[in-house]
């Protein structure tokens, strides 16, 4: 894999992870704090598994600092919209997940200073949306997959449209375990889509349907996986690194072309999140 096309991802140590507040059905701070040493130190070993996975395809790792007070902070893929060497920040509805901002802010601009990115700007005050969680891009089409009803708000798309200068394809979710689009929908650079279809509104996924050109291109996944955040994946090449997978699942990825890598993320999956959401892709 040359230099030029080797894949950029920007990861955070979960140094200080865990479940402290709630703002998912996912998080119970009783039950981590029943486990909390041990679970901290999965969580470090679960890490790791990943970044191993992800380096072993190849990819540059990019690692954000971890910061006391900011569990969350490890769901790298929430900092930010990222395309074209630009960089659009979140803004979280959540005030416990504000404190981030900052940080996001200060690890892309260092990537400006280094040359890796051009250009990080922010979403106008009382706009909220939640990064490449709520907003996946999909090069086969040349748009993004946009999550609202949750945590990001429909209007910001308008602005992420404009900033971006692609077309945002908004898709309601209507279930509160499946708060950003990542939690129920992948992209695979194929042009397949992995979704978990109860997750969205009928309009929606009416709108996914019509947008993908045909229901060859649809990967359907079940109760078993999305309730174990399975479709929170991360693709590299012909390689799907997932935290779980159903035999079913596997066979239809193998099937469109994919090899399934398992990376178990259990610690993580207690506040909502797999190997989507810790990775950020640096388009």
């Amino acid at each position: 894999m040359s230099s030029e096309t080797r894949p950029r991802i920007l990861m955070c140590r979960p140094d200080y992870f865990e479940v402290s507040y709630t703002i998912n059905p996912w998080m119970d701070p009783n039950a981590w704090q029943a486990e909390s040493g041990q679970l901290a130190a999965q969580s470090r070993s679960q890490w790791e598994g990943l970044y191993r996975n992800i380096t072993g395809l190849g990819v540059t790792v990019d690692l954000h600092t971890p910061r006391p007070g900011v569990p969350d902070m490890v769901f790298t893929a929430n900092a930010a919209v990222v395309l074209d060497r630009k960089a659009l920040l979140a803004r979280f509805l959540d005030p416990e997940r504000q404190a981030e901002e900052v940080f996001h802010q200060d690890v892309l601009e260092n990537l400006v200073a280094e040359g890796v990115m051009d250009e990080v700007s922010t979403l106008p005050q009382g706009m909220f949306q939640e990064g490449a969680g709520d907003c996946l891009w999909d090069g086969s089409r040349d748009l993004f997959w946009a999550g609202y009803g949750q945590r990001s708000r429909r209007e910001a798309y308008a602005y992420v449209a404009s900033f971006f200068d692609r077309k945002v394809v908004t898709l309601e979710l209507v279930d509160s375990r499946y708060y950003h689009v990542d939690t129920c929908l992948a992209v695979l650079n194929s042009g397949h889509i992995v979704y978990y279809p109860p997750a969205f509104s009928g309009d929606s996924i009416e709108r996914l349907r019509t947008e993908v050109g045909g229901d060859q291109w649809l990967i359907a996944a079940g109760e078993e996986d999305a309730s174990r955040l399975g479709v929170n994946l991360v693709n590299i090449g012909t390689k799907v690194v997932m935290a779980v997978c159903s035999p079913m699942l596997e066979r239809n990825l193998n099937n469109a072309g994919f090899e399934v890598i398992r990376s178990p993320l259990p610690a993580f999956g207690m506040s909502g999140g797999a190997a989507a959401c810790l990775t950020l892709r640096l388009h």
